[in-house]
This record gives C-alpha cells, sequence and structure tokens, in this order.
C-alpha cells in the first residue's frame, strides 16, 4: 500500500485520533510527575509502542505503519498539542530523528537487531550530531573515528544529545577521513551507553522541555564493534542532510501543536477572567490580538501541511521546508508571547501550562537547523520565478 498524499487519507484520519486518545489517557496525567522527574520514562515508550505510535515513519516490513511524512506532521501535532513539549522533543528524536538513520541505512542485521525494540518502546534511541563547536555547521565536527583492528576507536564530544541520559541507543556522527573536505568524511556510529571509553555527562537543567534529559557524551579511546558503522562510510554528512529535511518539517508541526493549545488555553482564560466589569473576552483589544493570532497560526499550518503532501508526492521540498522550519518557529514565539500576556500574572506561575509552553517553544527557532541558517537555505533557492 502506498504511503499518503492527503490529510484527508483514512489512515491519517485513524492516527489523529488515536494520538489524540493517547495524549489524553496515557500521557496529560503524567506529564507534571515527569517534568518533575527530569525525563519521559520507558514506560511512556512503552505505552505508544503498544499503541502502535512509534512507528509512523516506519516501513510495514520493520514493524511500522509508513504513513510517511504526512503521518510524522499529524502525530508530531498532537503529541505536542499535549502541552508538555519536553515528552514530544523525546519522543519525536527517538521516532523521527535517529531511528530513522538505522531504517534508511542500516543492513538487515542492524534493522533486526534494533528497530523492533525501538517500535516497541522498550530501546529509546537518540542523535549525537552538535559539539561545543560545531552546531548548525556540521563541516566543524571534530569528533574522530578511526579503524583499530577489527573495530572503530572515537575521540571527541558530542553535547546537547537528547535521550542520550535515559537511552539505550545514540546514533553518532563522526570524522572518518581527516583529508577529506568535511561534507565527504563523515560518518555515522550506533553507539550503546555501555561503550568502553564513554562517559555521558548530564547537562544542567535546560530553559524548557525538562521532560526530556539532555547530556554530553564524551568519547575517550571509546572502542565499537566493526557492525556499529550505520550506513556507507564517509557519507554521514548527506545522510544527516537528508535526515534533516524530516526533522525540520517535524519541527514545524511541533510548532503548529504549542500553538494549537496555547490559543486553546488562553481563549478559555479569556472568556472566564473577570476584569473592568466583565470577562477579558469582551475586550475589543482582546478578541482582535487573539483573531490575528488565529490567522498566522492558521497560515502556519497550512504551510506546514501543504509542505508535507509535496514531500509525500516526492518533491524536492528544500526550501519550503526551510520555510517551514523558519516560519513555524518564529510564529510560535510571538503566539506564546501574546499568550502569555493575556493570562496575565497567572502566566507567569510555573503551575500554568503557558508558563510551560513558552519556555518549552523557545528551542524551535534553535534546534534542528537556527532561523537565521533556514532563510540562508531559503534565499540560496529564491528566484524571480518562485514569486510566479
Amino acid at each position: 500500500m502506498t504511503r499518503p498524499t492527503s490529510f484527508d487519507d483514512p489512515r491519517i484520519v485513524q492516527l489523529q485520533g488515536a494520538a489524540r486518545r493517547h495524549v489524553r489517557e496515557h500521557i496529560t496525567p503524567h506529564g507534571d510527575a515527569w517534568e518533575e522527574a527530569g525525563t519521559t520514562p520507558h514506560s511512556a515508550f512503552r505505552a505508544l509502542g503498544a499503541a502502535g505510535l512509534l512507528g509512523v515513519c516506519h516501513r510495514t516490513e520493520d514493524g511500522g505503519t509508513d504513513l510517511g511524512p504526512i503521518g510524522s506532521v499529524v502525530f508530531s501535532q498532537e503529541i505536542s498539542a499535549s502541552s508538555y513539549g519536553g515528552v514530544a522533543e523525546a519522543v519525536l528524536i527517538h521516532t523521527d530523528m535517529s531511528s530513522t538513520h538505522i531504517a534508511h541505512r542500516g543492513t538487515p542485521e542492524q534493522r533486526k537487531r534494533f528497530l523492533p525494540g525501538m517500535l516497541a518502546g522498550d530501546l529509546i534511541c537518540g542523535i549525537a550530531v552538535s559539539e561545543p563547536e560545531a552546531g548548525s555547521d556540521l563541516a566543524a565536527m571534530r569528533t574522530t573515528a578511526r579503524r583499530e583492528g577489527d573495530g572503530w576507536v572515537l575521540d571527541g564530544v558530542k553535547t546537547y544529545a537528547t535521550n542520550a541520559v535515559h537511552g539505550d541507543v545514540m546514533v553518532v556522527a563522526a570524522r572518518t577521513d581527516m583529508q577529506a573536505k568535511p561534507t565527504r568524511g563523515i560518518s555515522l556510529f550506533i553507539v550503546q551507553p555501555d561503550t568502553p571509553g564513554l562517559q555521558i555527562r548530564p547537562m544542567p537543567r535546560k530553559l524548557g522541555l525538562h521532560s526530556s534529559d539532555i547530556a554530553d557524551m564524551v568519547f575517550t579511546q571509546a572502542k565499537l564493534p566493526a557492525d556499529c558503522l550505520l550506513g556507507e562510510e564517509n557519507a554521514g554528512f548527506q545522510a544527516i542532510l537528508q535526515n534533516f529535511q524530516n526533522e525540520r518539517l517535524v519541527l514545524g508541526a511541533m510548532a503548529v501543536g504549542l500553538g494549537r493549545k496555547a490559543l486553546q488555553v488562553t481563549l478559555s482564560h479569556v472568556k472566564s477572567r473577570r476584569a473592568f466589569g466583565g470577562t477579558l473576552w469582551d475586550l475589543q483589544a482582546t478578541r482582535q490580538r487573539l483573531a490575528m493570532l488565529a490567522a498566522r497560526h492558521e497560515a502556519v499550518r497550512s504551510l506546514v501541511q501543504a509542505t508535507a503532501v509535496r514531500v509525500a508526492q516526492g518533491h524536492d521540498c528544500v526550501r519550503e521546508v526551510s520555510m517551514v522550519k523558519a516560519l513555524a518557529g518564529e510564529t510560535v514565539q510571538d503566539v506564546m508571547r501574546e499568550c502569555l500576556q493575556l493570562h496575565g500574572g497567572a502566566g507567569y506561575m510555573a503551575d500554568c501550562p503557558m508558563e510551560r509552553m513558552t519556555r518549552d517553544a523557545r528551542i524551535l527557532t534553535i534546534g534542528g537547523g537556527a532561523t537565521e541558517v533556514m532563510l540562508e537555505e531559503v534565499a540560496k533557492r529564491l528566484t524571480e520565478e518562485s514569486f510566479e
């Protein structure tokens, strides 16, 4: 069966309903506890796996439902609309940003070894690409991997590695050819936390996304077996860039989900909050402010969905995906700021969902490609014909 190319596809409608029910029954009741614990536990992943929600973008032969980019967008929107951005971050990195490398580039043995556990939620996956001096600039990567005997030896430091503290498998990028251009000398490796020579150092508490753990990964003569190489040697740079397209689309959808929840929460608040002899909703300024936010949110949602359809149809959408990442990430900042303002002092308190969502959404102009980097990707592809 072919992947869906429409959001009206019955499989997508069914996915949306299942994801909404799961959020209501299995995430919302526990979100505060996971925020306090600083991680989304294995039990949460197993529940998602039991519901068939961890394999949306994975092939049926690997145990997934293979709903493609449209499925990934819908799932991202719904889990993000839980209002717990940290849960969404932990889960989406697992489903769409790390295990996908194993699905797309793993050998049959690697796929058989890791993917069943990942789709069931028994194994949590993450990815480590960023370094202290190499974030969006992948060419500045310094972590190295060299052949030694029948295996590999890794040296270097990875940072901002989500799921590294409590996860089970990490996809790690390292330079394997120091003489080649960085775009031709990077490879990917499958790394497990008990690797000799690997130290995982939990990082300080983040501004937001408290229910997703994050760590530095320090490799000191870390020894990996030969079968930990993921995909073709020295082809990791291209693999990362290819996966970035799905990642950035999913992050745009994450912004849509968080923005939707913020607008819902705020509309409910202003209609019940008494002030100046009526409710905040009775004030024209409040109504017009929310109306404009709703219009901008709908425009972003439409762009995300239209881009997902084009990707599903097989078009080259680097420009459009970069637009999605930039516009969605920036727009949700405005939505959060204005919605928090309409909550007044209550929005500044830690027990208010708006306070948490405002902090969580802040990463969306940074992670997966900063806004400035995305705008350069768009600019490189602009022509006069772009506007016809």
